[in-house]
C-alpha cells in the first residue's frame, strides 16, 4: 500500500458519531478519508479535488443521499465515481432502482459489518487505481494530440475554462450553460440556464423564438447580429445582455459563446455559458451614484466656500481672516455631522451643539426643542445662519457680558421649522441705520436658499431673531447672497457698543 498512490475516500453523513465509525473502520486501508456532514459541504469538496469513492447516508435533512447522487452525476467529471449508500431503514426494490439510477453501485445496510465495509471500499478503490492509471495513458495520448493539433487545443482548453466557470458558479447558483446543434436546430439547457431566466424546465420548450420572449427589446439586435456572426468565420463571441424574467424582473446577464466547426470550416455547433451578473450591474450603479453624489457635494461645498470669500468684508487683512476662517469653520462642522449619517441628514440638535460649543460657558445659553432630521442643504444653510448670531451676540449682544443671557428655542409647526433666538442682560440695543453683513448674509440664506423667512427685532434689552424654514427640500441658487448687497462695514451699526 505504502509504494500505491493513496485515494480519496469521502465519508458524508450528517451525523459525527456515524462520519467517526466509518473513519475507525476504514483506518486500515491506508487511504485519504475525509468527512463531510452535508450535502453541501461534499459538493464544495468535489468541485476541488478527484474523488475515488463517496460513502453517503440515505437519510440526512436539507440535501438526502438521493439528491446528493444526482446533483454528482450531472457532473461529466463524477459520472463513474462509486457510490456506496447506507440506509438505516429497510430500503424497498423500488429505493434500490432508484438508487441504481443515480448512480449507486451498492448499497450497506445498518448496523454495519466492518469486515464487509472495509472488503468493498478496498475493491472499489483498487479499480478507482486501475481505472486512474487507464486515465493517465488516455491523457497522454490526448497532449500528444493537442500538441499535433493546435486549432483542438485551443478549443479544448476553451471548454476547460468555461467548465471550471460553470462549476465554480454552480455553486454560487449563478450560472448556466446551453448548447446548440447548429445543422439539426436543437437547443439544450442546462438546470442553471433555466434558473437564470426564471423558467421552469418542465413547460418550457427551448427555441429561438421563445427564448426572444424573455429577452430585453434593446438587446435583441445586437444578440442576433453575433449569432450571424458565426456564419461569417468567428469562432467565438462575448456580450453582456439583459433578460425579463417572467415575474417582471430584469436581470442583466453576461453570455459567452463558441462554435465548433468541421474539417471544411463550417459550423456544426455552438456552446456557451451564461452568468448572472445583476449585483455587479447594481455596485457599478451604486459606486457612478456615489460619484456623482461625491462630485455634486463638492461643487456645492465650493460654491458655499466661495461666497463666503467673495462676500466676506474686513476693516483689516487680520479681521477679514477671522471672518473668514470662522465662517468655513461652522460650513467644517455642520459637514462633520453630515458625514456620520453619511450625508442622510443632520439632527438640529447635534448641529447647535456644534455651533454654540464655543460659547456655552456657564448658564448664560438656554436650549429647548424637539428632535428633527433635517435635509443637508437645510443643515449647511441653518449652520451659517447661527454661526452670524452667534458671532455677532459674542461681540456686541448677550454672549459679550457674563450678565447677558441668550435663549434658543425651536420645533416644527406646519412642516416648517421654527427657530426663535433671544437675547437679553447684554448691551442695550439699538436696530441699525442698515443692515450689516450678517444680518443680511442670514436673511438671504434662509430666504434665498431655503425659500424660508427671517425676521429681526432689535428691542431694547435683546435681539430676537425668528427664523422659518420648510423641511421639505427647496431648490435655491448656490449663492446666498449676490455681491451687490454688500458694502465694506461688517457689522454696520447693529448695536450700541459700550
Amino acid at each position: 500500500m505504502m509504494d500505491q498512490e493513496k485515494v480519496n475516500i469521502l465519508l458524508v453523513d450528517d451525523q459525527p458519531a456515524k462520519l467517526l465509525a466509518y473513519e475507525v473502520i476504514l483506518k486500515e486501508l491506508g487511504e485519504n478519508l475525509i468527512k463531510a456532514s452535508s450535502g453541501r459541504e461534499a459538493l464544495e469538496f468535489l468541485l476541488k479535488n478527484d474523488v475515488a469513492i463517496i460513502l453517503v447516508d440515505v437519510c440526512m435533512p436539507e440535501l438526502d443521499g438521493f439528491e446528493l447522487a444526482a446533483m454528482i452525476r450531472e457532473h461529466p467529471r463524477f459520472q463513474k465515481t462509486a457510490m456506496i449508500f447506507i440506509s438505516a431503514i429497510q430500503v424497498s426494490d423500488i429505493d434500490r432502482l432508484r438508487g441504481y439510477e443515480m448512480g449507486a453501485v451498492d448499497y450497506v445496510p445498518v448496523p454495519v459489518v466492518p469486515e464487509v465495509l472495509r472488503a468493498k471500499i478496498k475493491v472499489f478503490a483498487e479499480l478507482y487505481r486501475k481505472t486512474r492509471q487507464l486515465e493517465l495513458l488516455n491523457i497522454e495520448l490526448e497532449d500528444r494530440v493537442r500538441a499535433r493539433t493546435a486549432e483542438l487545443e485551443e478549443s479544448h482548453t476553451r471548454l476547460l475554462e468555461s467548465e471550471q466557470r460553470r462549476s465554480l458558479a454552480i455553486a454560487a447558483g449563478k450560472m448556466g450553460s446551453w448548447d446548440w446543434d447548429w445543422v439539426k436546430g436543437d437547443w439544450m439547457w442546462d438546470e442553471g440556464q433555466f434558473q437564470i431566466f426564471g423558467l421552469d424546465p418542465k413547460t418550457f420548450v427551448v427555441t429561438p423564438s421563445n427564448v426572444q420572449e424573455y429577452l430585453h427589446p434593446d438587446d435583441i439586435d445586437e444578440l442576433r447580429r453575433a449569432v450571424a456572426q458565426f456564419s461569417n468565420g468567428i469562432k467565438s463571441y462575448e456580450a453582456e445582455f439583459r433578460i425579463i424574467r417572467p415575474d417582471g424582473e430584469m436581470r442583466w446577464c453576461a453570455g459567452t459563446a463558441a462554435a465548433t466547426m468541421d474539417k471544411d470550416g463550417r459550423v456544426i455547433r455552438v456552446s456557451g455559458v451564461t452568468v448572472d451578473i445583476t449585483e455587479r450591474k447594481q455596485a457599478e450603479e451604486r459606486q457612478n451614484l456615489l460619484a456623482r453624489e461625491v462630485d455634486h457635494r463638492a461643487k456645492n461645498a465650493l460654491a458655499l466656500a466661495q461666497s463666503i470669500v467673495r462676500l466676506t468684508r474686513g476693516d483689516n487683512v487680520k479681521s477679514y481672516i477671522r471672518s473668514v476662517e470662522g465662517r468655513i469653520n461652522a460650513l467644517a462642522r455642520v459637514h462633520t455631522v453630515l458625514s456620520l449619517s453619511s450625508w442622510q441628514g443632520a439632527e438640529i440638535t447635534k448641529l447647535i451643539d456644534e455651533e454654540l460649543a464655543p460659547y456655552s460657558t456657564g448658564d448664560q445659553i438656554a436650549l429647548s426643542g424637539e428632535e428633527l432630521q433635517l435635509e443637508p442643504a437645510t443643515a449647511q444653510t441653518i449652520a451659517l445662519a447661527l454661526h452670524e448670531l452667534v458671532t455677532n451676540s459674542a461681540k456686541y449682544g448677550a454672549l459679550s457680558t457674563l450678565s447677558g443671557r441668550l435663549s434658543l428655542a425651536w420645533g416644527e409647526q406646519d412642516s416648517l421649522l421654527k427657530i426663535m433666538w433671544s437675547e437679553t442682560g447684554g448691551p442695550p440695543v439699538e436696530k441699525p441705520a442698515s443692515r450689516g453683513f450678517g444680518t443680511r448674509s442670514v436673511i438671504a440664506s434662509i430666504e434665498s436658499q431655503l425659500g424660508g423667512q427671517a425676521e429681526f427685532d432689535w428691542r431694547p434689552e435683546g435681539l430676537v431673531c425668528s427664523l422659518s424654514v420648510p423641511l421639505s427640500p427647496h431648490q435655491p441658487g448656490l449663492e446666498a447672497v449676490s455681491p451687490e448687497d454688500t458694502t465694506p462695514n461688517v457689522n454696520a451699526a447693529r448695536r450700541t457698543q459700550h
